[in-house]
């Protein structure tokens, strides 16, 4: 542990793993936990969640759980009241909950649309609502919103409902880094790529040949690829950092070919 969050308080949406490996909210929970920061860890399955803890407690980091669903404005109010409770205020906040079903626009239903806008992006809204007057009780802090490269670019896949939900997370991220910036509430997105998760292994493997062609490292990343880049912007470190989104993606967005992973998925089928 080197301490660059020591002393400081965060919250984790959807901080569980829901599989077998290491999915980025549990990186993120882990390492800034490591770094000295007591987490929050938010989940709706409290196994997920106690799981977590574990993880974070075996880097000899501190932390709680809180089981609840983000989609819910009230538990997102009572999360808020739980980290300040628990650890005496709250500096951090990450918004990483979120659903991703891969379902083209003309079989998608209204009440799918819904459960994902209600996730990932009234999750993240609403979290954001109750946190920043927390923040702003303690001086500041960071938010960083967890989004995705589908929100700019065509990943070769088709999940409109996500796409949009994490298109308007950027909106959230540049209004809220507006509006409470002269508080010194910092508001960041990190953008994933092809990362090697539980949820990524659930849609399908991509071989090695696409993979190669899908960004300028020729390769996927991990969760804690993503957890770093998270770790620098809550850290002092990005201190006159606010209003950015952040690919973290192998240089995917200026390089990608979308078309490159389109024929590699229809080369399967």
């Amino acid at each position: 542990m080197s301490g660059r969050l020591q002393g400081k308080a965060a919250i984790v949406a959807g901080a569980g793993s829901g599989a077998s490996g290491i999915g980025i909210g549990q990186a993120i929970s882990v390492v800034l936990g490591r770094e000295g920061a007591s987490v929050l860890v938010v989940d709706k399955v409290a196994e997920r969640a106690e799981a977590t803890l574990r993880a974070i407690q075996e880097h000899r980091g501190n932390g709680a759980v809180f089981v609840g669903d983000v989609s819910r404005p009230a538990d997102c109010e009572a999360m808020v009241k739980a980290a300040v409770e628990n650890f005496g205020g709250l500096d951090i906040l990450v918004n990483n909950a979120a659903i991703s079903p891969h379902v083209p626009i003309t079989e998608t239903s209204l009440e799918l649309y819904e459960s994902v806008m209600s996730v990932n992006l009234r999750g993240s809204f609403m979290a954001c609502k109750y946190a920043i007057p927390a923040l702003i009780a303690r001086g500041g802090g960071s938010v960083v919103n967890i989004s995705s490269v589908a929100a700019i670019r065509d990943t070769g896949t088709t999940h409109p409902a996500y796409c949009v939900s994490k298109a308007a997370q950027l909106g959230l991220t540049v209004d809220l880094a507006g509006e409470y910036g002269r508080h010194n509430v910092r508001v960041n997105a990190v953008l994933p790529g092809m990362i090697a998760t539980p949820l990524q292994e659930s849609i399908g493997r991509v071989d090695d040949q696409t993979r190669a062609r899908l960004n300028l490292l020729g390769r996927m990343g991990n969760a804690w690829d993503i957890a770093h880049a998270v770790l620098f912007l809550c850290s002092d470190e990005a201190a006159y950092i606010t209003g950015v989104t952040l690919p973290v993606d192998g240089g995917a967005t200026v390089a990608m070919p979308a078309s490159a992973a389109r024929a590699g998925a229809r080369g399967k089928q």
